[in-house]
Order: C-alpha cells, then sequence, then structure tokens
C-alpha cells in the first residue's frame, strides 16, 4: 500500500526531531519551496495538480507556512478532494475559516492544547494586576520619580482587591479556559462562572468548581472580572452593546484575540468607569496597538505573548504531527476543532 501523503508547509521542524523521523518514515512528505508558499503561487500549484492528492496538511510552527494568507473559500476550493486534515501550530484559527474546511470534509485541528499552561499562566497575571493595580504601581517605580512612588504606594491600594473575594467570569471553557480555571482555583479560591456556546459536561464543571451561565449578558451583569478565552469566528464578540452590560467598575482581561473587542467601546468603558482595569495579551491591530488604552494607568499591556514559550513551541510541533497521525493511522484526531460541522453532514468523525 501507498503511504499517505502529507504537504509540510512552512519552515522545518525545530525540537521534535525524533518524532519527525517516524513521521517522515510513515508519509510520504511534500515541501513547496519558499516561492510556492506566496499565494498566487501556492493557488496555480493547488490549480496545477503539481503536488498530486494529498491526503493531510501539516503546519509545525506559527511563524512560517501561512504566506498564502487566509484559507477561505478561494483557496480550500483548489485542494484536492483526497484531503482529509490539517493540522496546525497555534491555538486561535482567525486565518482559516473552519467552517469552509468542514463544508469540503477537511478536520481542522489545533494547537490549543500545547499552548493551555503558558497562556493561563499569563492569565493569572493578568488578573492580578486588574485587581492590584499592578499598572499602576509598576509604572511608578519605573518612573525613578518619589511623587509618582508615593502615590502608587499610598493611594493604588485603595481600590486594590484580593482576587480571592471576586467572582471570576469566563468566555469560552475549551482547553485554555478549563486551563485557566484550574490554575484560578488553585491560585486563588475565586467563584468562577462561565459562558460557552456548549455547555461541558458535570463532571468537568466540578473539577474546576465553575458554574455554567446560560447567556453572556448574564455572566457580565454577575462577574467582577471577566476573561475572553474563545476563538475568534469572524465577529466581535465585546462590543459597546456587551460592554455596558457588565458590572460598573469590573474588571476584563482578553488573552484570546483582539479582533473579539471594540477597543474603542473599551476606551468609552474606561472612561466612564464601567471598566475599572484592563488586562491584555491580544490586541485589536497588531503590531500596533490602540494609543488610548496604551496611555491609561488602569491598562496592563503585552505583545500577545502569552503562549509564547519554548515549551508551547516544542507541543504546538508535537500536536501538529500526532493529529495527523492518529487521524490517517488510527481514525482518530487528538484536538479536531470543527468534527462537529462535518458530523452534521453524515461524515463518519
Amino acid at each position: 500500500m501507498p503511504k499517505p501523503k502529507v504537504l509540510h508547509i512552512g519552515d522545518p521542524i525545530k525540537y521534535n526531531h525524533d518524532i519527525y523521523t517516524r513521521f517522515a518514515s510513515e508519509f510520504d512528505l511534500i515541501r513547496p519551496t519558499t516561492a510556492e508558499r506566496e499565494r498566487d503561487a501556492f493557488k496555480q500549484a493547488l490549480q496545477e495538480h503539481r503536488w498530486g492528492d494529498f491526503d493531510a496538511i501539516f503546519r509545525p510552527f506559527w511563524n512560517t507556512g501561512g504566506e498564502m494568507g487566509r484559507w477561505d473559500e478561494e483557496l480550500i476550493s483548489l485542494l484536492p478532494s483526497s484531503v482529509k486534515i490539517i493540522a496546525s501550530a497555534g491555538a486561535g484559527y482567525d486565518w482559516a475559516d473552519v467552517d469552509i474546511f468542514a463544508k469540503y470534509g477537511i478536520l481542522y485541528c489545533n494547537g490549543a492544547a500545547a499552548s493551555s499552561e503558558s497562556v493561563a499562566d499569563i492569565t493569572l497575571f493578568l488578573i492580578l494586576s486588574v485587581f492590584r493595580n499592578l499598572r499602576w504601581s509598576h509604572t511608578a517605580a519605573h518612573s525613578c520619580n518619589p511623587t509618582q512612588f508615593l502615590d502608587a504606594h499610598t493611594t493604588s491600594p485603595l481600590t486594590a482587591r484580593n482576587p480571592r473575594t471576586q467572582t471570576l467570569g469566563i468566555i469560552g471553557l475549551g482547553q485554555i479556559g478549563y486551563t485557566i480555571a484550574r490554575k484560578v482555583q488553585a491560585a486563588f479560591q475565586m467563584r468562577i462562572l462561565y459562558y460557552d456556546i456548549v455547555r461541558k459536561g458535570r463532571e468537568l464543571e466540578e473539577a474546576v468548581n465553575a458554574t455554567y451561565v446560560g447567556s453572556l449578558e448574564e455572566l457580565l451583569g454577575e462577574v467582577d472580572c471577566v476573561v475572553v478565552a474563545t476563538p475568534f469566528v469572524g465577529r466581535t464578540l465585546m462590543d459597546r452593546e456587551m460592554l455596558g452590560k457588565m458590572k460598573r467598575g469590573s474588571r476584563f482581561v482578553n488573552v484570546a484575540r483582539g479582533g473579539l473587542v471594540d477597543e474603542e467601546a473599551l476606551v468609552e468603558a474606561l472612561e466612564e468607569g464601567r471598566v475599572s482595569a484592563v488586562g491584555m495579551d491580544v490586541h485589536a491591530n497588531e503590531p500596533y496597538v490602540h494609543p488610548k488604552l496604551a496611555g491609561n494607568g488602569k491598562v496592563m499591556m503585552l505583545s500577545h505573548n502569552a503562549g509564547g514559550t519554548v515549551d508551547t513551541h516544542v507541543g504546538f510541533e508535537r500536536l501538529a504531527m500526532e493529529n495527523i497521525e492518529g487521524f490517517l493511522l488510527r481514525g482518530k484526531a487528538l484536538t479536531p476543532v470543527n468534527a462537529h460541522l462535518i458530523r452534521g453532514k453524515g461524515s463518519k468523525l
């Protein structure tokens, strides 16, 4: 029997060389040239059937392999019908229309499980930041200005709170959201509410002592801090209307995708006191950040580094290979994103 063919997009692997040796022995690997990665050249190669009928697409590192731009109907429709799975590094999938992949019977697998620990750790830092006014204190200390130092020293505690006394709301209890909840329980013992489009099982909820809330609006009105941990699916989630439903004086943290939040509306919510502090790892127009948010002493910003550790990159690479092995060799992928959409079309998944 011929080996399944895998299209490897992006640069060579960097970490899991033993696993890649096994992977290369199980499949025929096809490597587009650097020039063929560009969108027009990539489309032309698919139209010419240059790589034949391959079975899977493998993207082991999030920094490369995306040169052809967004995977939309235009691009996905050019793939040979033999393609059954794409496994990519990275937790988010805003670069790919997973519903269009499902339309063509292609399973999309991401690497959220590999980044969960790193993202959750940063989320704890941002939660602590917004409750303890750490941006204020940090800026004052770095100013080398004794007046600013004393102001932060004496005044910032007047609005600081211990997280343990507060209620946390998590939007999205997937791999990352669940890990956040687990770490929050271990570190802060906060009361946790969550909202997700699909309610999780009782066993999972009980493991992190999280209570399901049936609507986003209800969640926003009940919690003292909101954490956005849901994937971006092409639309703004926290717009002016939703921000207006938050409890007055509550905190806001975004570790998902910048496009989920209307940043102009977030500025307004801060200025009017609806939101008292913000922690954000992601931004709507990266690498450019909103100047009014950057200049606000109530906002702690990072440079989209929540998942950015060597451990995460090792896991991304490994998981991309293991998803393809699991699906093509054993019939079951490890971290499918759109399997429910394919099942709805009569698939055997």
